[in-house]
C-alpha cells in the first residue's frame, strides 16, 4: 500500500455500505439544494455528494453543470456570475411543477435557493453525528487550480482538512482529473482523495491507484461488468465508492461485491433495501 493510501481507511469500520445522497435525495427534492440535503439527513443518508463550481467572485457554489440552464429558470455559465446573480434563480423551476407545493413547513429559499458550499458543510456539522461527505471538483473551468485552493481553505475553516473523530462529519475531495486531485493532495496531504472513473484504464485494473489515492470512484457499469473488481481494489488497501446506484438490482450487484459506498438518488429506498 502507498504511504498515503491508508487515510481513507481510516474513515469508517468495514461494515454493510455507506448510503451516500447523490447531489442530496435528489429524487425527493430538486438537487443540490438545502431541501434536497436536509430529506438525505432526516433519511438517515451516511453521507452528501455534491458537485461545486466557482463563481465569478469567488465563491464555491453546489452546481453540477457548466451551465444553469438544466437546473434553473435561468441561463448562463456559472463561472461568469457571481453569487447575486445565481440567487436570483430559482433551482427548483425544472424539478416539477408540483414539487413542495404544499410544503408550507419548509422556507422558499430551502426549496429554490441556489447553495453554497459554505452553508452545505454547516448543515453537515449541525447533524450532530458522523457524516461523510463527497465533494466533487468539475474540471475542465476557466479557474483551474483556484477552485482546490478555494476548497482547501474552505474545509480548512470548517474543521475538515483531515480525518478526524468519528462522531464528526469528515470530507473527501473526488474528481475525474487527476491533475486536480494532485493539487488537493500537495496543499491537504491528510485529506481523503477520490478518483472518479468511468472505465478503469488498463493501468489500473489490477486494483491499484494512483500514488496518494485512497479511494476508487467506479460508475455502477464497472461493477456490473466486472464485479471482482472492488475486491482487487481492496486488496491494494484501498476503499470503492461506486456512482450512480438507483436501480434495485445494481444495488444487490454493489452489496454482493463488497463495495465500500453507494452514492444515490435515492437514499432511503437503498438503505431499506441494504437493511432489509
Amino acid at each position: 500500500m502507498h504511504a498515503h493510501a491508508g487515510v481513507s481507511s481510516r474513515l469508517h469500520p468495514a461494515s454493510a455500505p455507506l448510503v451516500i445522497a447523490h447531489r442530496g435525495a435528489s429524487v425527493d427534492a430538486p438537487e443540490h439544494t438545502l431541501a434536497a440535503y436536509r430529506a438525505a439527513l432526516e433519511q438517515g443518508a451516511d453521507g452528501l455528494e455534491c458537485d461545486v463550481r466557482l463563481t465569478a467572485d469567488g465563491h464555491l457554489v453546489c452546481v453540477h453543470d457548466r451551465r444553469v440552464d438544466r437546473t434553473t429558470n435561468g441561463r448562463g455559465v456559472v463561472s461568469t456570475l457571481e453569487l447575486a446573480d445565481l440567487k436570483t434563480l430559482d433551482f427548483a423551476a425544472r424539478h416539477g411543477d408540483w414539487w413542495g407545493f404544499d410544503d408550507e413547513e419548509q422556507p422558499d429559499q430551502d426549496r429554490s435557493a441556489v447553495l453554497t458550499l459554505d452553508t452545505l458543510l454547516g448543515l453537515a456539522s449541525d447533524a450532530g453525528r458522523r457524516i461523510e461527505l463527497l465533494i466533487e471538483t468539475k474540471h475542465p473551468t476557466r479557474y483551474a487550480g483556484l477552485v482546490e485552493r478555494k476548497l482547501v481553505d474552505l474545509l480548512r475553516r470548517h474543521g475538515m482538512a483531515a480525518p478526524h473523530g468519528n462522531d464528526r462529519p469528515h470530507a473527501a475531495v473526488m474528481s475525474f482529473s487527476w491533475l486536480g486531485l494532485r493539487r488537493v493532495r500537495a496543499m491537504a496531504p491528510r485529506l481523503p482523495i477520490v478518483l472518479l472513473m468511468d472505465r478503469v484504464p488498463l493501468r489500473f485494473r489490477d486494483g491499484s491507484l494512483p500514488l496518494g489515492v485512497g479511494v476508487a470512484g467506479p460508475s455502477v457499469a464497472v461493477i456490473r461488468a466486472h464485479p471482482s473488481y472492488a475486491r482487487r481494489v481492496q486488496a491494494h488497501g484501498h476503499r470503492v465508492y461506486v456512482w450512480t446506484v438507483n436501480e434495485p438490482d445494481d444495488v444487490r450487484r454493489c452489496r454482493e461485491a463488497g463495495v465500500n459506498a453507494i452514492i444515490t438518488d435515492r437514499p432511503e429506498a437503498t438503505r431499506a433495501q441494504l437493511r432489509g
